[in-house]
């Protein structure tokens, strides 16, 4: 256990000496979005199949229509490989809409990995896991949402039919596709039902990949995700959940860290029926440089058997907070293993 927290205390160091907040999509229950956090969590299960659903809404209160949508749904499995030893096979659709232009980006992935017992037994075991990813990318922008300097008159009133005298309009690159390649690792290491913990590093956009509207280049920043957590028995009805991620692309950062309490349900300590309670803060970099506050979140979860139903709301307390009451976000998640016949005690982290 100690063992366990000490390599969480060195994520969270390496997490605030980066230089680098992510751009791409997030979730506050990243542990509950696998493949887009790692594509080395591919297969990595106490289960055969795995499904995930995940929906974020972010500050309805301040942009109304204009909200950002994030959704996401995945599907993996593992196959065993001899004695010890297995394959993940998956594959993720994710979409994102932003702001009044619906600048939209959607991707579809196949995300594959190798788990390899590094030491242990049947009930208690060393995995080092590697991972990969490919996936098409889709961007665009609907043009006729969008508001130029021309179609303004200076006295606040609006030309929506005036020509906008814009090049990027005239380039037929509103909507357009690229690929992009991703691989990660992942060791964790489980010692009974109740106590575990896991370090992960992932790279994504290898390829960078082109991703101007307009007709020069500009490439899309790679992203290192390094992400660890555990859980550790507290007593026989509790259990603790600490768990940091940490995203670099470019000259962003941003750092989610916190834990949650998990109540374990009826008498027995091997029924996985469970509840649980968190309380997590997300910080990142200015636009001016420098870190600042960005949220607390609220988390809880139920589990019950093979099903996992998790919720999340995200106070705001940088200053975008001033624009709207109650500003934030929050985010639905929906998880459902597939058990079936495993003859294998080899049990993963409970995430």
């Amino acid at each position: 256990m100690k063992k366990g927290f000490r390599l969480l205390f060195f994520v969270v160091l390496l997490a605030l000496g980066g230089n680098a907040n992510a751009q791409d999509i997030h979730f506050s229950q990243f542990y509950m979005s696998p493949l887009n956090l790692n594509p080395a969590l591919t297969g990595v299960l106490n289960c055969k199949t795995r499904m995930v659903v995940n929906y974020r809404n972010q500050w309805s209160p301040a942009l109304g229509g204009a909200a950002y949508n994030t959704y996401s749904a995945s599907y993996d499995q593992k196959v065993a490989v001899g004695r010890t030893d297995y394959f993940g096979i998956g594959g993720s659709l994710w979409g994102d809409n932003a702001g009044d232009s619906n600048f939209g980006t959607t991707q579809g992935r196949l995300s594959l990995s190798y788990s390899k017992r590094m030491g242990g037994y049947r009930q208690s075991a060393k995995y080092l896991v590697v991972g990969m990813d490919a996936g098409v990318t889709q961007r665009r922008v609907r043009d006729g949402d969008l508001r130029w300097p021309t179609q303004h008159d200076g006295n606040g009133g609006f030309n929506a039919n005036a020509d906008p005298n814009e090049p990027f309009l005239d380039n037929n690159n509103l909507d357009f596709l690229f690929a992009d390649l991703g691989a990660g690792i992942l060791f964790f290491n489980v010692m009974d039902k109740r106590n575990n913990y896991y370090v992960g590093l992932a790279m994504a956009h290898l390829n960078q990949a082109n991703i101007s509207f307009y007709d020069d280049v500009v490439s899309l920043y790679s992203k290192l995700t390094v992400h660890a957590g555990g859980q550790f028995e507290l007593n026989r009805k509790t259990s603790i959940l600490p768990g940091v991620v940490a995203f670099f692309q470019g000259q962003q950062r941003q750092v989610n860290l916190g834990t949650s309490l998990r109540f374990a349900l009826g008498t027995s300590r091997t029924q996985n029926q469970s509840w649980q309670v968190g309380l997590w803060y997300r910080l990142g970099t200015k636009d001016t440089g420098g870190i600042h506050s960005d949220a607390l979140i609220l988390s809880t979860r139920f589990n019950s058997g093979q099903l996992g139903i998790g919720f999340s709301y995200d106070s705001t307390v940088s200053k975008f907070r001033e624009a709207a009451a109650f500003n934030g976000a929050f985010e639905f998640s929906l998880s459902y293993d597939i058990c079936g016949p495993e003859r294998r005690n080899v049990y993963c982290p409970r995430f």
